[in-house]
């Protein structure tokens, strides 16, 4: 999870956000989310603000809550690669596969450049996101299934994310959540266990 961090997400919390809209006062680390989210023992955590810095292309307003499996960065851990974030969004926004693609693509496409310094050119590829709607789980509006196909910055190999991605409506808030879940382990992985829990644990308001 530091190694993200520092990479990446320090560069982020330099722009800050606040509750409703965004704004230049927002500080991840005083912050406090209105919804619950849980955080488990030895995740890592990062937030910061929507517009997201490194992919201006994605039109929302809110916050990106993050949770990183304790072997997120270690190449030799089975839970490399494995994490989860929420799009705490304004308003009640609309999501189909397309958009979807669209956005996750725009993405990660930001965020290897973001940490492609030391990338040769060589070795970059075309991020390719590929999902279809399917069943919807209990209290999604929509429910998706996917891949993300890119290069993996911290080893400089290609990498393939499995990919859920939930959508609910917070509609007494008139707040929307797109909750992403990604690994490089099949969906049949243990994984899976741990980061579906989040989604299935997930309020709109705290206690």
């Amino acid at each position: 999870m530091k190694k993200f961090a520092i990479i990446i997400f320090s560069l982020l919390s330099l722009g800050l956000y606040a509750q409703e809209v965004p704004s230049p006062e927002f500080d991840p680390h005083t912050w406090e989310a209105p919804y619950d989210l849980s955080l488990p023992k030895d995740w890592g955590v990062e937030r910061f603000a929507i517009p997201i810095s490194f992919a201006p292309q994605i039109d929302y307003k809110g916050v990106e809550d993050i949770r990183f499996t304790p072997g997120w960065a270690k190449a030799s851990s089975e839970e490399y690669w494995t994490y989860a974030f929420l799009w705490y969004l304004d308003g009640d926004v609309k999501l189909d596969a397309k958009k979807l693609e669209q956005n996750l693509k725009s993405y990660y496409t930001g965020l290897i450049s973001a940490n492609g310094n030391a990338i040769p050119k060589e070795k970059l590829i075309t991020v390719v996101a590929s999902f279809k709607e399917i069943q919807k789980g209990k209290e999604d509006i929509k429910t998706f299934s996917g891949t993300i196909k890119m290069l993996d910055y911290m080893k400089q190999v290609p990498i393939t994310l499995f990919c859920k991605v939930h959508l609910r409506s917070c509609s007494q808030e008139n707040k929307t959540f797109m909750f992403y879940e990604l690994s490089p382990q099949p969906f049949s992985h243990n994984v899976w266990l741990g980061l579906n829990k989040l989604w299935n644990d997930l309020k709109c308001k705290k206690n």
